[in-house]
């Protein structure tokens, strides 16, 4: 053990870790000694690495590995096997951004073997940065045994889960309108278009119909005015009342929804107070049913059996006209309503969403980019009777962030609503984090499950394994390995994309056809959903390994997941074990940055991560983010400064604590024993002692309750709590301890021997062993702690992380001491408050202080640290009572804002009750006491909490006065001369140790010292010479008065307006 200086530089320390745990194989050596017990599993979501990570990723990450390698310091093996996504649109997007290619047409044209290679070239592009960095932040994870989706072997492993599916009847083609992404020419998941909506604004136009056989038009309303070149029809609701009006400006005939009159002519009419409309006729929708209308563009007018009104139930008049206009190739409703009365679609709209050349005025227009022009030739034919703008929320593509449209589309699905019951039954097996999700968000979104569309039109990607006939397309077979579509097509398959596999054709079974594959590819999020089996190629390999570690025990992402990975993983489970796929799950809230705002690169809203991390090292951004309502799936404001205050509110004083052991202990020759390094529990009787041990264990205890739990919102406090205990309480009130010498008493502290080993026992094991529970927050300072306190003993692990993590001992847990020293606390932080508050110098000797309490018992515990209280707040006399109607004026008011909306006109009876009880101290004092007791009192048959009043409390005698949770300090401030004197000698003193540490002196060295002060000042050394020179460890003192002056062999201080000379040197031994 050698003695560490508090002048510490966190990410210096850190970077020579990663080389000592990079040399010495630490993460390698932490899992093979741990290789053959029982297994914690761990599933790790795998990222894309075609982009650097982000402060979101370091969040995951610092999950992540905080989990595993506490379950690994509880004695499980845990494999940490990296993983990546490969596949999809947004390798897909990037090489197009890159080659300048536009779409589809372009891919081709390049070929789709050379688009696929450049994707997977640059599939990993930042692999590298991504392992820099994630390794910085010090998580520990299996580099070298990685999954990828694009390897052929988890690629297999997917194949098998869709023939398993399709055996069970779960996958089936079927055309539907879906989300559709023009710019990647994709149709998404449901789950997917509900990533990324947008509040926009866009056209809410409402559109006169005319009726073929009357004289009258039929309104209705759409946001998507594009749509109207496919109208096929006009809808009704079969509960909603119609009427006709005749409009006054116009002088035309309308029908809409009773219910909308009022929106629609909320701006109408000529006169103020005029009605602008005549209520011609109330009609319901069955008398609409079945009226023909005129197409209100020429391109589908003589389509079969449309441009006539249909009814249905899911129209509504929450908005519009109570009409809903019908293109069933771009609207679920529309589609199903169009459907069941015959009417067939047309659509007109291409892959990438440009009108087709048969809609020769909009050929080529992108639809959404058409919508002004459509509104034109409305208002121009005299169509258009509103023209608005509707601020709403409207999806866009997750992965191009541009508009998505809903359009028909034959498509593949998984059949999730046949399985609903069960992904709801299994849901509930699992420990969500927080747990509001489990029936909240994951709950409520399993409830609307929608059948999951699984194909995508593109190219980099696991084919779907399907073959098709060419003659009969209900011919199909669906390869499930590698060596089924060997067998068929008698041909060696070394790689699975589609530009490997495609020209692979083989014979029908049942006819004379041709089997071909579908075009399709799959959604990458059925393959990050297939990663439990795939990772390690089930079922073609380790069947039994992988059946005794499913389901995992714990995974963890970001609140989006809920929708996306958790729920795909949890649907592939269920429908092929019936099982949910985890236990438990961690879900994180999105990181912004500091002004709210994602975090952006344009904007430059944040310091990029590699920047922080040089700046303040990994510990501290791990703690700040692990202590923030992020861990309970809400968002953090990331800031620098939050980072820089955990760095100075907890690692600074925890390596303080260790900087204060180790350079006593070197300078007072002080060395653990083997046994005591090795975790015994010292022998102490000093309570202070027996006090930070007990908090110790009880720190043990709680942090295994609440990781067990997976709750780490609620194990950081309590760590950072302890830290607060160790270096603010019990090191404060040691200090003195560690000053011993090797005699039976010493001359300097009257501190005996024994009472030192004591301190340095103590504060070493609980230093020690707190570096065991600290280890999987904040691994590095952890570590090197634990490698300076253990250094010399061979036999010990070399790293705090190849150790087992204390579970804590209940023998050694005293709850009633840790009670008595939390109100021991509470007084002297109520002491200490009443300084600060009047500005009182903390080394300004007073001349006493009265603590009362309510109860007896709390009285006597305070009272057995009335000498810990007293050095503690530099008083000269402490005393106690469980009288305060005696020492303190006590007064009781309604606190109206809770009482006057629940009592009322009983108020002023309430009033004028307390300003009666309050000329009878001791009645209050009972009243507060019960209250304390029951946390409720019942006055006037009202049952009050303390919320319910306003308590005052005033010093009957002119001494100062605070109270929190049942005890109260009344502080006397008149000083005598005395304790003036007393004070500025022990500024002196203060003065004298910096002196001492700016020089350099060991913290043993003995000094000779000169004080030259002016008259005031130097009354005060001559009068605690004595103190002074037991204070500074100085054998010789001398005191001269003298005018202010200064000389370079000398330190000047100004203590209260009084200058002071200072000249020591280390005494001759």
């Amino acid at each position: 053990m050698k003695a560490v200086t508090s002048d510490v530089n966190f990410p210096q320390m850190e970077t020579e870790l990663l080389a000592e745990w990079q040399e010495r194989n630490t993460f390698a050596e932490s899992m093979s000694q741990r290789r053959g017990s029982k297994e914690f599993t761990f599933y790790d979501g795998p990222p894309f690495a075609n982009g650097l990570p982000h402060y979101g990723h370091l969040l995951a990450n610092t999950i992540k590995d905080t989990v595993p390698r506490y379950w690994t310091m509880r004695g499980y093996y845990v494999d940490r096997r990296f993983g990546w996504d490969c596949h999809g649109v947004p390798v897909e997007y990037e090489i197009e951004k890159r080659d300048n290619l536009k779409g589809r047409a372009d891919i081709l044209a390049m070929g789709v073997d050379k688009f696929n290679e450049a994707c997977r070239a640059s599939v990993q592009a930042y692999t590298v940065e991504w392992e820099r960095t994630i390794t910085r932040l010090g998580r520990w994870v299996d580099w070298q045994n990685q999954y990828r989706t694009m390897d052929k072997s988890f690629m297999e492993s997917v194949w098998w889960v869709l023939s398993e599916l399709y055996k069970r009847g779960l996958v089936y083609r079927d055309f539907k309108v879906v989300p559709y992404s023009p710019r990647i020419t994709a149709v998404l998941s449901n789950f997917e278009a509900n990533q990324n909506y947008k509040d926009v604004q866009d056209p809410a136009i409402t559109v006169k119909f005319k009726l073929k056989d009357e004289d009258a038009f039929i309104l209705a309303w759409t946001t998507t005015p594009w749509t109207l070149i496919s109208n096929l029809a006009l809808c009704v609701g079969s509960k909603i009342q119609y009427v006709k009006v005749r409009d006054h400006e116009s002088g035309e005939h309308y029908y809409l929804a009773e219910a909308r009159l009022a929106s629609l002519y909320k701006k109408g009419g000529k006169d103020a107070g005029a009605q602008p409309f005549d209520v011609v006729a109330h009609i319901s929708a069955s008398q609409l049913a079945g009226k023909h209308y005129e197409p209100l563009f020429p391109y589908f007018k003589e389509h079969p059996g449309a441009f006539r009104i249909l009814v249905d139930d899911y129209v509504t008049t929450d908005d519009g006209t109570g009409v809903v206009h019908q293109a069933p190739a771009y609207g679920e409703d529309d589609f199903r309503v169009c459907r069941a009365h015959g009417i067939t679609l047309v659509d007109p709209v291409d892959e990438e969403g440009r009108f087709k050349s048969e809609i020769a005025d909009y050929a080529g227009s992108f639809v959404k980019d058409a919508d002004k022009e459509i509104i034109r030739r409305l208002r121009d034919s005299k169509q258009l009777l509103r023209n608005e703008q509707l601020l709403h929320s409207y999806p866009f593509c997750e992965r191009t962030d541009t508009p998505l449209i809903y359009k028909a589309i034959q498509t593949w699905y998984v059949a999730v609503e046949k399985i609903k019951d069960r992904l709801i039954a299994n849901n509930q097996r699992i420990n969500w984090v927080p747990e509001h999700l489990r029936d909240g968000r994951m709950g409520k979104w399993l409830e609307n499950a929608r059948d999951w569309a699984i194909s995508r039109n593109r190219f980099w990607g696991t084919p779907i394994p399907i073959w098709i006939c060419s003659e009969h397309s209900d011919h199909m077979e669906v390869m499930s390995s590698v060596a089924d579509l060997e067998a068929r097509t008698k041909t060696k398959v070394d790689d699975l994309h589609i530009h490997h596999i495609d020209r692979l054709t083989f014979a029908c079974q049942k006819c004379a056809g041709q089997m071909r594959r579908i075009p399709e590819v799959f959604d990458c999020w059925f393959e990050s959903g297939s990663m439990p089996y795939a990772q390690i190629h089930y079922p073609f390999e380790h069947k039994d390994r992988f059946h005794q570690r499913f389901p995992a025990d714990f995974i963890a992402e970001g609140l989006d997941q809920t929708r996306g990975w958790f729920y795909t993983l949890s649907v592939l489970s269920t429908a092929l074990f019936n099982e949910p796929a985890f236990k438990n799950v961690v879900v994180n809230g999105m990181v912004l940055a500091e002004d709210g705002k994602k975090m952006s690169k344009r904007l430059k809203n944040y310091t990029p991560p590699e920047t922080l991390l040089g700046r303040f090292g990994a510990d501290s951004v791990r703690l700040f983010m692990l202590n923030s309502a992020v861990l309970k799936a809400g968002d953090l404001c990331f800031s620098d400064q939050g980072v820089r205050d955990t760095t100075r509110a907890v690692l600074l004083p925890l390596w303080n604590a260790h900087s204060f052991l180790t350079t006593y202990a070197v300078a007072d020759h002080w060395q653990p024993s083997k046994e005591l390094a090795s975790g015994v529990v010292p022998a102490v009787d000093s309570e202070i002692d027996r006090w930070i041990i007990s908090r110790f264990h009880t720190l043990c205890q709680r942090v295994h309750e609440q990781m067990h739990h997976y709750r780490l919102y609620n194990v950081v406090p309590q760590v950072l709590d302890f830290i607060e205990d160790l270096t603010n309480w019990y090191i404060r009130l040691s200090r003195k301890r560690f000053w011993g010498t090797d005699d039976e008493s010493t001359t300097a502290t009257n501190v005996s021997a024994a009472d030192t080993e004591q301190a340095y026992q103590t504060l070493y094991y609980v230093l020690l062993g707190f570096s065991k529970v600290f280890a999987p927050f904040a691994p590095f300072i952890a570590d090197r702690i634990y490698k300076n306190l253990t250094a010399g003993f061979e036999a010990l692990p070399e790293s705090v992380h190849l150790c087992d993590i204390p579970l804590g001992d209940k023998e050694l847990i005293d709850r009633e001491l840790e009670g008595r020293m939390d109100l021991l606390r509470r007084a002297s932080n109520l002491g200490r408050s009443l300084r600060a508050k009047h500005q009182i110098k903390t080394r300004q000797v007073l001349p006493s202080m009265l603590v009362i309490t309510r109860k007896s018992a709390d009285r006597d515990a305070i009272e057995r640290g009335a000498e810990l209280l007293r050095g503690e707040l530099n008083i000269k006399e402490v005393l106690f009572s469980t009288d305060e109607a005696n020492f303190v004026l006590l007064s009781l008011k309604p606190n109206l804002k809770t009482l006057g909306p629940r009592i009322g006109k009983e108020l002023n009876a309430m009033r004028q009750h307390l300003e009666q009880l309050n000329k009878e101290p001791q009645r209050v004092v009972e009243l507060l006491t019960h209250l304390e007791e029951q946390g409720s009192v019942k006055v006037l048959g009202h049952d009050l909490t303390e919320a319910d009043f306003l308590i005052d409390r005033g010093p009957k005698d002119g001494r100062l006065i605070a109270t929190e949770h049942g005890v109260t300090v009344l502080l006397d401030t008149k000083l005598t001369p005395e304790l003036v004197q007393e004070g500025l000698a022990r500024e002196l003193i203060n003065r004298i140790q910096r002196l001492r540490k700016d020089s350099g002196l060991q913290v043993s060295d003995r000094i000779v010292l000169r004080i030259a002060a002016e008259l005031t000042l130097a009354a005060a050394a001559r009068a605690f010479a004595e103190y002074i020179k037991r204070e500074t460890l100085a054998t010789e003192l001398e005191v001269s008065t003298c005018e202010k002056r200064e000389s370079t062999e000398t330190a000047v201080v100004e203590i209260d307006g009084s200058s002071c000379s200072l000249v020591l040197a280390v005494a001759r031994s």
